[in-house]
């Protein structure tokens, strides 16, 4: 099954997203911010990665942007998921690189069903 990293600096965030790909079948890796989801990446290559937008240090709007331009990483798609809901937020995610941009609280059913759309 896939592996998905989560990064979430909000752990009962970071668990509820987790808990809910687990209980689809998906092996989950956590980060806190965009430095532990570095070296964690450095580990492992995840089949794709679901990234706070709020993060401590670098925003994931940062990271997003970093990872579409490295060779290693430009492949793995991307899903933004933020409290930041404003059309000019997910326009943004989305200019960065994100394949898609979800709001929080995070609905379920849409996450599966994102989550499903881009892993092959």
């Amino acid at each position: 099954m896939a592996t998905i990293l989560v990064v979430e600096d909000t752990l009962t965030q970071a668990e509820l997203i987790a808990g809910t790909l687990r209980e689809a079948g998906y092996t989950v890796i956590i980060a806190t911010s965009s430095e532990d989801a570095k070296s964690k990446l450095a580990q492992q290559k995840p089949n794709l990665l679901i990234l706070d937008v709020v993060l401590p240090g670098e925003s994931g709007f940062e990271f997003c942007r970093e990872l579409k331009e490295n060779a290693d990483t430009k492949d793995i798609p991307v899903v933004m998921c933020s409290t930041k809901s404003g059309e000019m937020d997910k326009f943004w995610g989305m200019k960065q690189g994100a394949a898609a941009y979800l709001t929080k609280p995070v609905d379920t059913e849409e996450l599966l069903r994102t989550v499903k759309l881009l892993i092959k």
